[in-house]
């Protein structure tokens, strides 16, 4: 005893010592190796026992535990049956003792390896394990210990970590589930004698907010439901004890409604309970600060909220209303998290359908406790008092409703779909945040698609359907269109930020604008013409005051103009108009594509009548430009004005595909109307492609230019003077002010769309291709004008101060070049003709640049990239020999060293430069016919021998995905390259002769796939998989000679042991199907030959667990079998290699 009493002196001094602040890293490794070596020793847990009952250190009482928790998880079963029973009966009994003298931290610890413990021996060996813990549950004294307790064993028993076999996991969650209906009726006892307890009912209770509810709305819901009456109970007022125990409760419930499947063992006495507590959250009084909810739940993850009353309790008098307003706050909260488990799963019993039905009635009735008004507080006000997580959680539920349950409930004649949504409409417009207000907009989405699907499916009653939800639909529309208008909401919209971007690169106010526009949109589809009755007067109000401004123009001395309006109001309401105004147009944007398709001519005037006045906008933008106005408050004013005229823009650009139609159905008679609309808008663009134009109105005006060349394609815009005048404009040379590189780009495409593709409508003898062609050429001589003569440069000298005036110009030039033949890869063959023509000295131009740059990766890159893009488009028309001429050159260029030293430096220019080369392979390799088959050695030689070496061993995620890629296509484009198999040898005899040419690079091809599977990369990892699958499925590569025979086990072998680490666990499903197809090639040799031999090879495991793991793989050959088996397979040999490990070697001594 002395010498336990030393040890135990002799540790708390050592554990002190290495949590004080002057104790050195050096001194702490030395006592953790100490205390490392002392827990290992065969009997450290009798000193462990004797220093938990006699110290108060909390680190000591923690590394005891430690020691404990090792103990059981690691070395149990080469533990003595005799110690197992000390120390099953000596820990229980320390708890009794203890549980209500040591911080919650340690008493959960302590349940925990008893728990622990339970995982192992119950029932065989510890059979009072869970009657045990029933029995504190049902002893009031001991209560809050039973239900720390029963989570704990829901947590670690019902969904155990991977230290167990398949087979003993079953059998706990077979166990547990046989208790399921014990534990839930004493759990619902406990919430019925607490509220019933602690509820004050007066035999006439009189009609007051507190103890009667007036169901007003929700009337028909409640009609002969006994339960209508105990939701309208006034609420019970718990003591501290009872809170705490009742939150327990809830705890428990959360955990096990995560895991047990839904049936009749979910009472309804249990729903009504666990309803009451619910009610906590919706009670004004339960709002407090985030603070302290979170330091009175901070007693750990096993259990928040359960200090014992003996050490916590006085300490709470002082502060007891404040504490009673966060308790109440979290009994809702925790009572909402029970109802979302319950309401999350979506495999819903035929006897529970009942229940979910109830489940909704009571939980509507707290929706409308929660929007309900009365004098003292209107529905927002009652809503920003209570607790955030009550209402998260709440928005969760409804949530859950509408996209799980609302199919099955809709139907239902006790439901009434429409009073819901009612309430949803008055909970959503009364959210006290943006973020709450964001969720219900959310579901408001899932519910307008599943109405969209709903008549979709049911075109025959779609007007019924849809006259049941119109006043809703109709409502929801003028709501979301008020609250993105400063007019109704400017306090609220002023709190979002414009400026700082989030990972979708949009800011708080463009997310809160497109998220309302979606929900404008879903309605505009269910309800077009009421829709756009709406929100058309309204956009005509708002361009009404735009269109005024006209006459409060004055011009300043000099040529300057300003806008007299200067009065703070008067600047105040314009900025709030313009702002309206510049979200309305992005709605009418947003709502083109309901105008066109089937439904063009029905709703053909509305859209007439859209795109007219926008028109007129645009044009009345551009001649008055008002964007260069000087103004009163110029750092608002003048970015709202320039924000109009862009969002009028695109606005008219989104209605691009209706003029498309339009054009389509009037070709053939009078086209004044359409002329004058196609005329006006380019006359509205052609003034704003100037360099002294702010950019955003600059690239509207460009993307407009684009959409009506590439989209509407009129025959006379080439002839309009507007146009003309953008041609001379790009064309001159030594242009002063040089549009910016983007709208640049976007110009030159417009002017070429306008030349190269086929008008809609005519046929190909009046495509005028004969001149558009010669313009064509006139247009690109003039665009690379710089570019062709630096060949002559290049010839004359090599002196290095030329290369960066010439680099500028490529730099210029070549994305100009690459964006046209881009925008016609997928144009007629006319199209890239006439493109190819045009390019083709500035394409052999290219190629004579490229060697003197090949040291300079950022030009390399845009030189490759423009290579990629003719590859991809117009490689038929640079045809064979020339393409050849190309590759010869790339492939000459690209040495071994020049490949090192651009992927050595992960990331850069030169990494990209040897991707685009990779790219350029593929597309090569995918050509079909014999043209390139001649360079399919060197290609593979590239690949395998010069850029598989160097990246083989480097993670370079990017040349290694297009590395693998490239020899993809290779194999799959080229597959007789290495299987000469005819059609007829595959009929007569199968796949199993194969005649096998290029053998060698075949199987360098299949290892560099099977060596990347041995790597951490998992998206390579996933690439490669699948490549490997696709090879399979179109060419039967796992069937093949070469492969059954000498690569499959390996491959096989590869895959489990991947699965065995636990290395790209994201991948099972995937890995496991591809273990599936390469097994079903041959199943007799998988199971004869392939698993006694990966089993014999597996270490760490005995000859008679071998045994076990060969019989639970059943020879089964369906795939949900196998995939079973093998899951079992991974877990049982990881549990027997943990259970190996862990048997005693030895006694180590301090």
């Amino acid at each position: 005893m002395a010498s336990e009493e030393a040890s135990l002196r002799a540790l708390e001094n050592l554990m002190t010592e290495f949590f004080h602040s002057c104790t050195t890293n050096e001194r702490k490794r030395e006592i953790e190796e100490l205390l490392n070596n002392f827990a290992q020793q065969a009997g450290a847990w009798h000193h462990c026992l004797f220093f938990l009952s006699n110290t108060r250190n909390e680190y000591v009482m923690m590394y005891s535990l430690t020691v404990f928790e090792n103990l059981v998880n690691k070395m149990w079963i080469g533990l003595a049956s005799q110690d197992k029973m000390e120390i099953r009966s000596c820990l229980p009994k320390l708890l009794l003792a203890q549980h209500k003298n040591v911080p919650y931290f340690i008493r959960n610890k302590l349940c925990k390896v008893i728990v622990d413990i339970g995982r192992q021996d119950w029932p065989m060996f510890y059979h009072d394990f869970f009657s045990n813990t029933l029995q504190l549950i049902q002893t009031p004294a001991l209560a809050p210990l039973g239900l720390v307790m029963l989570k704990t064993t829901s947590e670690e028993l019902a969904c155990p970590r991977e230290d167990l076999c398949v087979a003993r996991k079953e059998e706990l969650r077979k166990l547990l589930l046989e208790q399921v209906p014990t534990v839930l009726g004493l759990l619902t006892g406990i919430l019925e004698t607490y509220w019933d307890k602690h509820s004050v009912i007066a035999s006439t209770p009189p009609p007051s907010p507190t103890s009667g509810e007036s169901v007003e709305l929700l009337g028909s819901l409640f009609q002969g439901s006994q339960y209508s009456k105990l939701l309208c109970q006034p609420m019970a007022a718990l003591d501290n004890d009872g809170h705490q125990l009742c939150c327990l409760v809830l705890e428990c419930l959360a955990h096990l409604f995560s895991w047990i499947p839904l049936s009749t063992s979910i009472t309804p006495t249990l729903l009504a309970s666990i309803f009451h507590f619910a009610r906590f959250g919706c009670d004004l009084r339960t709002k407090a600060k985030t603070g302290p909810f979170i330091s009175t739940s901070s007693n750990g993850p096993l259990n928040s909220g359960t200090v014992p009353p003996t050490s916590n309790g006085q300490g709470l008098n002082g502060q007891q209303s404040g504490s009673t307003k966060v308790d109440r706050a979290r009994l809702g909260v925790l009572a909402m998290t029970c109802i979302n488990e319950l309401v999350s799963k979506n495999c819903v019993p035929m006897d529970f359908e009942e229940y979910l039905l109830r489940m909704f009635q009571q939980t509507f009735f707290l929706l409308q406790r929660l929007t309900r008004e009365n004098n003292a507080h209107s529905v927002k006000s009652r809503l920003q008092e209570l607790d955030e997580s009550y209402l998260e959680k709440f928005t969760d539920f409804l949530r859950l409703f509408v996209s799980v349950h609302l199919r099955r409930i809709e139907s239902s004649p006790q439901f009434p779909v429409v009073e819901f949504l009612a309430l949803l409409f008055k909970y959503t417009f009364n959210q006290p945040t943006h973020e709450g207000y964001f969720a219900c907009l959310d579901i408001w989405s899932v519910f307008l698609d599943f109405l969209t699907t709903k008549i979709k499916s049911r075109l025959a009653d779609r007007e019924s359907v849809l006259n049941r939800y119109k006043d809703a639909l109709v409502l929801l529309l003028r709501e979301v269109l008020n609250r993105i208008q400063f007019r109704y909401n400017q306090a609220q919209l002023e709190e979002l930020d414009d400026e700082v971007l989030d990972d979708d690169q949009q800011t708080e106010w463009q997310r809160y604008l497109r998220q309302s526009l979606e929900v404008v949109a879903k309605v505009m589809e269910l309800l077009p013409s009421h829709a756009f009755s709406t929100l058309f007067p309204v956009l005509q109000e708002n361009l009404d005051v735009y269109m005024g401004l006209q006459q409060f123009i004055v011009n300043s001395s000099g040529s300057s103009r300003s806008l007299n309006i200067t009065a703070e109001n008067d600047c105040r309401r314009l900025h709030c108009s313009l702002r309206d105004l510049s979200s309305l147009l992005q709605a009418v944007g947003r709502l083109a594509e309901y105008f066109i398709g089937e439904v063009f001519a029905a709703r053909f005037n509305d859209a007439l009548a859209v795109v007219e006045r926008l028109v007129e906008v645009t044009c009345y933008g551009s001649r008055t430009t008002l964007y260069d106005l000087e103004t009163a408050v110029p750092s608002v004013l003048k970015p709202d004005l320039t924000d109009v005229h862009a969002q009028a823009l695109a606005a008219l650009q989104a209605y691009s595909h209706w003029l498309a139609q339009f054009y389509s159905e009037v070709h053939s008679q009078n086209q004044s109307q359409f002329i004058n609309l196609v005329t006006s808008a380019v006359d509205a663009s052609s003034p704003l492609i100037s360099a002294k134009v702010p950019e955003k109105l600059l690239l509207s005006a460009c993307h407009l230019m684009v959409s009506i060349t590439s989209t509407v394609r009129p025959v006379f815009l080439v002839n309009l003077p507007a146009v003309q005048s953008i041609f001379n404009m790009i064309t001159t040379e030594h242009q002063t002010h040089r549009l910016p590189q983007e709208a640049h780009i976007l110009v030159c495409r417009s002017l070429s769309n306008m030349l190269l593709l086929t008008w809609p409508n005519l046929p190909e003898s009046e495509q005028q291709w004969h001149t558009r062609s010669s313009s064509h050429a006139s247009l690109l001589a003039a665009l690379t004008r710089e570019y062709r003569i630096l060949r002559g440069t290049v010839n004359a000298t090599h002196r290095q101060p030329n290369l960066d005036n010439m680099k500028a110009v490529i730099q210029q030039t070549l994305p100009v070049l690459k964006d046209m033949v881009d925008s016609i890869s997928s144009e007629s063959t006319k199209s890239r003709q006439i493109c190819y023509q045009s390019l083709q000295e500035s394409v052999q131009v290219s190629l004579n640049l490229f060697p003197v740059f090949i040291q300079q990766a950022d030009v390399t890159d845009e030189m490759l990239a423009f290579f990629l893009i003719l590859f991809q488009a117009l490689r038929v028309q640079m045809g064979v020999a020339f393409t050849g001429q190309i590759i010869h050159t790339f492939l000459s260029m690209f040495t071994r060293e020049q490949l090192a030293a651009s992927i050595l430096h992960e990331g850069s220019a030169g990494c990209r430069v040897v991707q685009k080369f990779l790219k350029i392979l593929q597309v090569v390799v995918q050509e079909p016919g014999q043209a390139f088959k001649p360079f399919l050695p060197s290609i593979l030689s590239l690949c395998m021998e010069q850029v598989y070496p160097v990246v083989a061993e480097r993670p370079s995620p990017d040349v290694k995905a297009e590395m693998f890629e490239l020899l993809y296509q290779i194999l799959h484009q080229n597959w007789r390259y290495f299987f000469k198999t005819s059609v007829l040898t595959t009929v007569q005899k199968g796949a199993a002769e194969d005649t096998m040419e290029n053998e060698p690079q075949f199987t360098a091809a299949m290892q560099a796939f099977g060596q990347s599977f041995l790597q951490p990369d998992i998206h390579i990892f996933k690439q490669n998989l699948s490549y490997l699958e696709s090879l399979n499925s179109k060419h039967k590569l796992y069937h093949r000679k070469l492969f059954r025979t000498s690569m499959l086990f390996h491959f096989i072998n590869v895959l489990l042991q991947v699965l065995l680490h636990k290395s790209h666990d994201l991948l099972q499903e995937e890995i496991i199907l591809a273990i599936y197809n390469m097994a079903s090639v041959d199943f007799d040799a998988f199971y004869s030959v392939f698993m006694p031999q990966f089993l014999n090879g597996c270490h760490g495991v005995d000859s008679s667990q071998r045994g076990v793991l060969a019989r639970n793989f059943k020879p089964e050959q369906d795939l949900p079998s196998f995939t079973q088996s093998v899951h079992r397979l991974v877990n049982d040999l990881r549990y027997y290699r943990l259970c190996n490990s862990s048997l005693p070697t030895g006694t180590i001594k301090l």
